[in-house]
């Protein structure tokens, strides 16, 4: 049975981010994990019931599968790996995981930038235990703290994202463990660098395709799905007739615009905003879907011969930009055809010199479409302003997209103020924002005809009016703040060091807290053990490590253990014995003097034994106390004190005065599980009106559970080599199947029950049969047989073609074979003709006269269906 629950992105909502559970029989598979964007206009917690249907679950899920490497599907899993115990394996492919957590990573800076998240891991997992506190000690369940915002730290990021496998597109891994049984295929998806579509098979459900946010049409740095092969005209054949298909339908209802147009629109609308030497201001993402507005401009660029800036604002730009350099195998479109060192034009003297300069570049890696000689990167508004002044013409790109956070809504408090600057989107930020309100704008600014779903690409706008904007920022402290908190961190100081020097106290007290021996040879003995390790409190030897023998001599070290005080120190005494017996209570010596003779060993050539200089031999330089002392000491020298600050919430009024453009850079996906029930309804009507599809189209809601099929329990068993021998095997797919019929027998020395033949009945258990009548014949019973498959009628036209048997569909589900099939006049007299029929799924039907052509149709029909005989 298949069990399917939306936490986040149903088919009537208007979330953006992605997160399913699918249940398949009682393993549960975590499809996606988006985070939400934390800072709404509204500053309500609107993912309150996902987050706290996500920590509910977490624990109990077995499979994470991961689609596309943005934060509206893989944002939260870092903090919910690290805090909320998902822990189950995670696959995705290579470019996912480094895309999703260079996104991540710049998501969790910029919000760390503005507010004050705190580091403390708290416990959160059971949603119904908030607030709630038990004094019973046997109940182990922990209680909940809710968060304002689940924002991880860099740490969790990295520890997450390492733990994820990565998988090639085709690549079919069969899981093990609780998930035996299930084989996972990834497809190129589109839209993304390195997206996916989920293949799950499973020998209980069936096939399960999961295709979310995919795009059929070739970019300029991607390859579309491979669902749709267009030069083919079908669907891709391992992708074909999936038992479950869950994909999403966002776009169902919007009429695209040609793409000649959108990108004529978004370039005029750069060059003329650049020549009247103004700003264009452009929120984009951080990983995914920038690459194609960056690979669109430098060729712009280079055509054009620009000499404008081109200014990317992010902290993880250069990262993202050598690994998609490193990951030419995962590219498409038109930079895959551009070899490396090469441009097509045939100088090959042209060529070497370029070759030669593109080496002494270190980022200079993949197609030289990748190289964006115009681009600059900057980690901060203030770092741009430092290198172009407010004045100078420039394209900005800045993250994010939704303007919630970050450089980008720092830098539209200021940009939009200037009279001539356009701030150009491309795309639909989620609901609640600040990139959607101004999107809402420009669409209710348009004329009907022009909006953006119908195709059409709009006009600018002037925007006017005034916008109050919350402004979080960090801020140094300064006069009284300043010296509290110095005064504060100088009174931390001391407390740490008047605890560590008691501790060091303590520590001389109890090295010198140890017993002596009056004899001679006991202090001999005793000499050659502390050589070797030297004795705790509670009289346990403990050995002492390489460092604290590579920093001493050995006199030194051997005279610490054996120090004492001249004072009475509790414990630290020794038992008076004499040569001769005494009787009566045995006398106590208290020690008189601090001192110790230090004696010296020597070897059987009179040269004392240095065991520290013997130590420091052994050791690398990089263990010694030495080098970690000074290594640290110039790693602490290195690291920039961070100026104490304090994080402030402003409201700001913005005078609206620039111009305001949106152009339609989306990807335009074939069938586009999130979207509202308008897209929803447009999709189930579409797909109703086709008479081959099938009827069950489910559009559930958030919390909703749908299920599919029935509860199938599978059980191990392990078959004896006898029957095993005599199993005759028949191919389907990717499995191979056979009739089997025996006994199970369970054996003490084995947990998994054996299938063993069934027993043969002895002579005398046989039934005496009646006499026979005159001319009756004993009744016989035939073995049954079973056909195990779906016949597909273009797969059959195209073996009987590669036979030489003409063959043509004629109507749906009706395949005419032999004479019929052939033009008039080229049919000879004595070929027959051949019907194949298909009804339904269970039913095909073979009509004609008995010929070669009928029984060679009917092999090749056997041949398509795995037989399994009794």
């Amino acid at each position: 049975m298949i069990t399917f629950s939306a936490l986040s992105g149903s088919a009537h909502s208007d979330q953006t981010n992605f997160a399913y559970v699918l249940q398949i029989d009682d393993i549960r598979i975590l499809l996606d994990c988006g985070a939400p964007d934390w800072k709404p206009e509204d500053g309500q917690n609107h993912w309150n019931s996902y987050c706290d249907a996500l920590i509910e679950i977490a624990p109990s899920i077995d499979l994470v599968l991961l689609s596309h490497g943005d934060l509206e599907h893989c944002g939260l899993y870092a903090y919910a790996h690290g805090r909320w115990n998902l822990k189950a394996p995670a696959y995705t492919t290579l470019p996912v995981q480094a895309m999703g957590r260079i996104a991540t990573t710049e998501n969790i800076e910029s919000l760390r930038e503005e507010e004050d998240i705190g580091d403390d891991p708290a416990v959160e997992q059971n949603p119904e235990q908030l607030d709630f506190q038990t004094d019973d000690a046997t109940d182990t369940k922990p209680t909940v703290t809710r968060r304002e915002k689940y924002i991880a730290t860099l740490l969790e990021v990295h520890d997450a994202f390492d733990s994820i496998n990565t998988l090639r597109y085709s690549q079919p891994i069969h899981l093990s463990g609780k998930c035996q049984g299930l084989t996972i295929t990834p497809f190129n998806g589109g839209h993304t660098l390195g997206g996916t579509i989920w293949k799950i098979r499973s020998p209980s459900s069936g096939t399960i395709v999961y295709a979310l946010h995919m795009n059929h049409m070739k970019e300029r740095h991607l390859d579309g799905t491979v669902l749709v092969r267009q030069a083919a005209g079908g669907i891709f054949e391992p992708l074909s007739r999936p038992d479950l298909f869950i994909t999403d339908a966002d776009r169902a209802a919007v009429i695209s615009g040609r793409r000649r147009d959108r990108d004529s629109a978004f370039l005029d609308a750069i060059t003329a905003t650049l020549s009247s030497r103004q700003s264009l201001l452009l929120p984009c993402d951080a990983s995914t879907r920038v690459m194609e507005l960056l690979v669109l401009l430098d060729q712009y660029w280079n055509f054009q011969k620009l000499k404008y800036p081109i200014c990317f604002l992010t902290k993880t730009g250069g990262e993202m930009l050598t690994f998609v350099r490193s990951m030419m195998e995962w590219l498409g479109g038109t930079v895959s055809k551009e070899d490396v060192g090469e441009d097509g034009s045939g100088n090959k003297e042209h060529n070497r010199k370029r070759r030669r300069e593109d080496d002494a570049d270190d980022d200079a890696l993949g197609a030289f479409a990748l190289r964006f000689k115009h681009l600059e990167i900057f980690p901060n508004p203030a770092a741009l302003l430092q290198r172009y002044s407010s004045k100078d013409p420039k394209l900005i790109l800045a993250v994010p997209a939704s303007l919630s956070h970050g450089p980008s809504r720092q830098l539209f408090t200021e940009f939009a103020t200037v009279p001539g600057n356009v701030v150009l989107l491309t795309g639909r930020a989620p609901k609640g924002t600040l990139g959607r309100q101004l999107f809402d704008r420009w669409n209710e600014s348009q004329r009907p005809g022009d909006k953006w779903d119908q195709g059409k690409i709009g006009s600018n706008i002037m925007m006017d009016g005034a916008l109050v904007l919350k402004m979080h920022t960090k801020v140094p402290l300064q006069g009284e703040e300043l010296e509290a908190y110095q005064e504060k961190a100088r009174q931390a100081r001391e407390k740490e060091a008047a605890q560590k020097a008691a501790l060091e106290r303590n520590q001389h007290m109890l090295e010198a807290d140890e017993d002596d021996s009056d004899s001679d040879s006991d202090s001999d003995d005793d000499e050659g053990q502390q050589l070797d390790g030297d004795m705790d409190v509670d009289g346990q030897r403990r050995h002492k490590s390489s460092d604290d023998w590579a920093g001493m001599d050995i006199d030194e070290g051997y005279t610490k253990q054996l120090l004492s005080f001249d004072i009475y120190v509790k414990g630290n005494v020794s038992k008076g014995t004499s040569f001769f017996k005494s009787t009566g209570t045995t006398t106590q010596r208290f020690r008189m003097f601090p001192y110790i003779e230090k004696k010296r060993r020597v070897d059987q050539y009179g040269e004392t034994i240095d065991v520290g200089m013997s130590w420091k031999k052994k050791l690398k330089p990089t263990e010694t106390k030495y080098y970690r002392r000074k290594h640290a000491e110039e790693e602490a020298k290195k690291a920039i004190q961070e100026v104490p600050s304090k994080f402030i919430t402003t409201e700001v009024e913005v005078q609206l005065a620039c111009r305001l453009l949106y152009v339609d850079m989306e990807v335009k996906s074939i069938i586009v599980v999130g979207a509202s029930s308008t897209s929803a309804e447009s999709l189930v009507t579409s797909c109703a009106s086709i008479r081959s599809m099938t009827k069950d189209i489910m559009t559930p809601k958030v919390g909703e559970s749908v299920q599919i099929g029935q509860q199938i329990s599978s059980y191990p068993i392990s078959i004896g080599d006898e029957l095993l021998a005599s199993i005759r095997m028949s191919k389907f797919e990717d499995n191979e199947i056979g009739y089997i019929r025996g006994r199970v027998v369970a054996h003490a020395s084995s947990t998994i029950p054996i299938l063993e033949p069934a027993a043969v009945e002895s002579p005398a258990q046989v039934a005496v049969k009646p006499p026979r009548m005159l001319g009756a014949r004993p009744s016989k019973s035939f073995p049954s047989s079973t056909m195990i498959g779906e016949l597909k009628l273009t797969v059959l036209k195209s073996r009987l073609t590669t036979l030489g048997i003409k063959a043509e569909l004629v109507g749906e589900g009706v395949l005419i074979c032999g004479a019929a099939a052939m033009p008039a006049g080229e049919a000879g007299p004595s070929q027959e003709s051949v019907a194949v029929r298909k009804f339904g799924r269970t039913k095909v039907e073979i009509e004609g006269n008995v010929s070669d052509i009928y029984y060679t149709i009917r092999e090749e029909i056997y041949k398509l269906y795995a037989s399994v005989s009794s």
